[in-house]
């Protein structure tokens, strides 16, 4: 599998997103999903997918903390695409007996709570959604964070056993913005006001002028535990 990575990485190294991206869903059939959450990048690469292959499985995971934006551009995007996203719930019980023991805004309190929430909300949620696939299209970009600064455009997933790939991996927040109004492309209307990365409504914050893009993510962690575990590298 690594040969094939190798393989891609160099047939595909001055690919535009949309070859990358036909490449793999044909390549890859009915065992490839694209995981969106909504942001800038994904919406770009679901306005993508949508004129390659309206049929395409893309699925999203609801923490239950996300921001009322958020739902909003999700119902906004299936109707503008007219496509079919699957929605992936954590399970009631874990999170119940989390906030117990926890409380309901655990993750505050150190980092150990905080991965534990992400872990219960969203990474097991992931593999459940990923069972039984292949690959899986990301959003991630180099330009990103300090962590992601060695994408590549196939990379192999240890944490979930499957290829990655990264269609925009060496786009510019530029590039994602032009495309974004070039093509009209629906998003979520807190970009306007400061937010860059959004993810849940409580570990989300605005970025001040002169921060990096992904600075309002837990915002109260030091940089290097900036991550939710979703990606092999994080």
């Amino acid at each position: 599998m690594n040969k094939d990575i190798k393989k891609f990485n160099l047939q595909f190294k001055n690919a535009s997103p949309q070859e990358v991206i036909s490449f793999s869903l044909n390549k890859f059939k009915h065992k490839i999903a694209f995981a969106s959450s909504f942001g800038l990048e994904d919406q770009v690469i679901i306005d993508m997918i949508a004129s390659i292959d309206k049929y395409a499985e893309i699925f999203t995971l609801d923490t239950g903390r996300l921001f009322p934006e958020t739902y909003n551009l999700i119902s906004e995007t299936q109707k503008r695409y007219n496509i079919k996203i699957k929605i992936f719930f954590p399970d009631n019980e874990h999170v119940e007996k989390m906030v117990i023991e926890k409380g309901i805004n655990l993750f505050y309190d150190n980092v150990e709570n905080r991965r534990l929430c992400c872990n219960i909300r969203k990474v097991r949620q992931l593999e459940r959604a990923l069972k039984g696939l292949d690959a899986w299209i990301c959003g991630i970009r180099k330009e990103q964070s300090v962590s992601r600064e060695d994408s590549q455009m196939f990379e192999w997933d240890d944490n979930n056993n499957l290829i990655n790939i990264n269609p925009l991996v060496n786009w510019t927040w530029t590039q994602v913005w032009e495309y974004i109004k070039k093509h009209n492309v629906p998003y979520n209307p807190l970009h306007d006001k400061g937010y860059m990365s959004i993810g849940c409504q409580p570990c989300t914050r605005p970025v001040k002028q002169g921060e990096d893009i992904r600075s309002g993510r837990w915002w109260w962690e030091y940089y290097e535990h900036k991550e939710c575990g979703l990606h092999s590298n994080e």
